[in-house]
């Protein structure tokens, strides 16, 4: 069986749901392409993208997006913020020199109301669940899937949380994460109908009780997240969080400890392995097997051909979606191209750490490819248990994505030429071709075999 994920985004799919959008059939994340700049210049990525979608009637001139597309989300719509206890919600604010603009000091207020009860419930859970959580023990090493954003973390960690012997955050969890064992029972039955059914910068499903990345649980908790610069975007932050180089000791130990919390109260839910994916622990190996010397690492790659634009495209989603000021991503170009190459330069002198035998390392070419030959290979090189176990549901979960539409990035020679010289280093060592196919916008190219690494 084999997965059609290639790259796909359909100028005329998005000018359907812009208009279904405008007609009120729901606000969609395809509604909110929009290039940013300063005085009409814009990214020169951005730009490619703005130049694929036909302009309508009512549309900017420059962009070709109108004022309906500006927004991924109703103002009612749930936004992680809204998940925060009192003082990580002020110092962020606090931070940020409180540059809410004003459309969206409505969400802003409602968040800072929400604050109040949050801390009330996380002060309850605390009390009534804080010494069981705490004297929980994580029997069972982590299983982290690693890797750049947009590379298939999000796909892998889905296909292996099919196996009913692993547990996994969900996205209540990481929405709530001080008092999500409290509250979950009767909150999930209001969020459930207005939390988006999709991601917002792709097709696929979203929900209250999926998989969701531990990240967002750390932002919530105020503990040092890139991912607080999805609140500001036009105040990039908290970079050095990534890779936790020049973060002060007493920070990591806080993050290490709220981390260890966070799992212990998923592991008192569950009390099975638990599966992890955030694309920032790709640059955190050696403080990952500080907590747990014996974690599991799934590394997925992807042809940077794909990653880039993907990635630029998904930060400016989710700026939309999250976000308490209109974006102008004017950065983010650049901001993709140099957290890459901190990411991998982080990776490549930590991954040694790695006891042998515990990282296994898999292209996300070849996992669409043969999924079920790659995800048994897996198994085997982590000693994960019986794969032909899990292989049922596994199956399941393919046939429900056969109808999956992924978006489709157009980029140029010039795009393709600045990422090889970027992101070169990790094109060789990757096995991804630097030549061929330069001279004309292109899709991500198949590429041959997996490896898993010892």
């Amino acid at each position: 069986m084999a997965l059609d994920l290639e790259t796909t985004l359909d100028a005329d799919a998005l000018v359907r749901e812009r208009q279904s959008a405008r007609r009120g059939e729901g606000s969609s994340p395809r509604a909110a392409i929009r290039t940013s700049g300063a005085k009409g210049t814009v990214p020169f990525f951005s730009a490619t993208i703005a130049a694929m979608v036909p302009a309508e009637k009512g549309d900017s001139p420059r962009t070709g997006v109108g004022r309906t597309s500006e927004h991924c989300k109703p103002y009612w719509a749930p936004r992680f913020w809204h998940g925060m206890t009192v003082w990580p919600w002020l110092r962020l604010l606090a931070r940020n020199r409180f540059a809410v603009e004003l459309r969206y000091w409505p969400v802003a207020l409602v968040i800072t109301a929400l604050s109040v009860v949050n801390s009330v419930l996380a002060a309850l859970q605390s009390l009534l669940l804080g010494r069981k959580i705490a004297r929980t023990e994580i029997r069972h090493p982590p299983v982290f899937i690693i890797g750049h954003w947009r590379s298939g973390t999000t796909l892998l960690h889905r296909m292996l949380v099919q196996d009913e012997r692993f547990a996994y955050p969900t996205t209540f969890d990481c929405f709530a994460p001080k008092s999500s064992l409290l509250t979950a029972w009767f909150v999930r039955r209001w969020l459930k109908p207005i939390h988006p059914k999709q991601r917002p910068m792709d097709n696929m499903g979203d929900g209250i009780d999926f998989p969701h990345e531990d990240e967002f649980a750390m932002c919530s908790m105020g503990l040092g997240s890139a991912y607080s610069q999805e609140a500001f975007p036009n105040r990039p932050q908290a970079e050095e969080f990534i890779d936790f180089e020049g973060v002060a000791s007493g920070a990591v130990e806080r993050w290490k400890a709220g981390l260890r919390r966070f799992l212990q109260m998923v592991t008192y839910r569950s009390g099975k392995p638990i599966v992890l994916k955030s694309p920032p622990h790709t640059a955190r190996i050696r403080v990952l097997l500080e907590m747990f010397p014996d974690a599991k690492f799934v590394h997925i790659v992807r042809h940077p051909f794909a990653v880039f634009p993907s990635a630029v495209w998904t930060w400016q989603s989710v700026f939309r979606a999250h976000g308490l000021q209109r974006p102008r991503c004017q950065w983010l170009d650049e901001y993709v191209f140099r957290v890459f190459r901190r990411m991998y330069r982080a990776f490549g002198e930590q991954k040694k750490l790695i006891p042998p035998g515990n990282l296994c390392e898999v292209r996300y070419e070849d996992l669409v490819r043969d999924p079920l030959g790659k995800m048994r290979a897996i198994y085997e090189q982590l000693r994960l248990g019986d794969f032909d176990a899990a292989r049922p549901k596994i199956e399941a979960f393919l046939a429900s994505q056969k109808n999956y539409a992924t978006n489709h990035y157009q980029i140029t020679p010039e795009t393709k030429a600045e990422i090889v010289r970027r992101w070169g280093s990790f094109m060789r060592e990757y096995g991804y071709s630097l030549a061929g196919e330069m001279s004309r916008p292109t899709v991500a190219p198949r590429t041959p075999a997996a490896r898993c690494a010892a």
